[in-house]
């Protein structure tokens, strides 16, 4: 008896969880401008005009994935390879290449930390500097690194589903992007 009971008990609150998390996505405010890169290769890269300012919804790919990030957050820094390795693992994928982008936004970093820490850690793909927290508030002031999944919708709501949304270390890499594209619905 007593062990059907903490089997109940532990399946309920596995839902429960996943209830939670899934209503959680959807409260994930992202309906925040960020400055169109200078360099002309992000601004190709996240298939962006000229404009001034563009939002995560105006990305041309199917799925973006967004990393919260601090220069001065150890586990970033620890994590900063496998973001990479990530990155590299969809850079060679012909399917993947061309249908998700990476952006990464540093909470409270001025353009100069971000531009360092881009530098320090060679990293491959379009940063953005969040140096008055406003995102990260906007955010609910999520730990560092924090991970969001984009599923892009033109013309659909915001332009955009969060399939995802977790702070904390990845792990590996490749499982990562893996257990991502599933978890976005899209058909690679």
């Amino acid at each position: 008896m007593k062990w059907s009971v903490t089997c109940l008990v532990l399946i309920f609150s596995f839902f429960i969880n996943t209830m939670v998390s899934a209503g959680e996505f959807s409260d994930t405010d992202l309906s925040f401008h960020l400055p169109v890169p200078e360099n002309a290769d992000d601004r190709a890269y996240l298939g962006l005009a000229d404009d001034p300012t563009f939002t995560l919804g105006q990305i041309r790919a199917d799925m973006v994935i967004v990393q919260i990030f601090s220069m001065y957050c150890p586990i970033c820094q620890r994590e900063a390879p496998d973001v990479n390795a990530m990155y590299e693992r969809v850079a060679a994928d012909p399917k993947m290449s061309e249908r998700i982008r990476f952006i990464g936004i540093g909470a409270g970093n001025s353009s100069f930390e971000v531009d360092f820490y881009k530098d320090t850690y060679q990293v491959p793909f379009p940063l953005f500097s969040d140096d008055d927290f406003v995102i990260h508030k906007q955010l609910k002031e999520v730990g560092t690194p924090h991970f969001i999944g984009l599923r892009i919708t033109p013309g659909i709501g915001k332009g955009y589903t969060v399939f995802y949304s977790r702070s904390g270390e990845m792990g590996d890499p490749v499982a990562f992007i893996d257990r991502l594209v599933a978890l976005s619905g899209l058909d690679f």
